[in-house]
């Protein structure tokens, strides 16, 4: 190790000094601009860019992917899509069960709960604080999700059938016409020659 004359701060990274001319200091640490780097991809980071776990330093997306929300979409950045979900960083990655309703029959069984709406996915009492109105029942917040992905719904972004609500994507794949060229996404126009 070498000694570190005149006190000067040390590298987060690679403990040696750290001067002036060369310093970017991160939640009271001190890093050259060199070592200032991602732990795991290498990117150069700066203050917009980092975030810190402990001692350690990451880019916000290979953050998102070793500490944030496991599953499909998280810690990638927006706009872009990716399937690595953070084997390179050693994470061990389970296959989530599709979605299930907690309760296959709470449709069948929505009710009013001590004079509230029940959930028709829950069966629980939806209180005027926690409620979403969609397909012209009451839901809480947290279960107005589409019955096939489990995405998050709007009131105006949902369709509709036989009493369970789906987001538009699922309805179309699963309820839309049927035939070549239906249910490609929004826009899609596909000719044959």
């Amino acid at each position: 190790r070498m000694p570190n004359w005149g006190g000067g701060k040390k590298c987060g990274v690679c403990q040696k000094a750290v001067y002036f001319a060369e310093e970017v200091q991160c939640e009271g640490n001190s890093f050259h601009k060199s070592c200032f780097l991602c732990m795991v991809c290498k990117k150069n980071l700066d203050s917009t860019t980092v975030a810190v776990h402990g001692e350690e330093i990451y880019c916000k997306s290979c953050y998102g992917k070793k500490y944030g929300p496991k599953g499909y979409g998280y810690g990638q950045g927006a706009g872009t899509l990716s399937t690595d979900k953070g084997e390179s960083l050693g994470i061990k990655y389970e296959e989530g069960q599709p979605h299930r309703l907690p309760n296959p029959n709470a449709a069948r069984m929505a009710q009013k709960v001590g004079g509230a709406d029940g959930c028709p996915r829950c069966g629980q009492a939806v209180y005027a604080a926690e409620k979403v109105i969609g397909a012209g029942k009451s839901w809480h917040k947290s279960c107005f999700r589409c019955a096939k992905c489990g995405k998050s719904l709007e009131s105006t972004t949902l369709a509709d059938k036989d009493g369970e609500i789906y987001c538009k994507g699922c309805y179309a794949k699963n309820f839309g016409p049927k035939g070549f060229g239906f249910g490609q996404g929004a826009g899609a126009l596909i000719h044959s020659q």
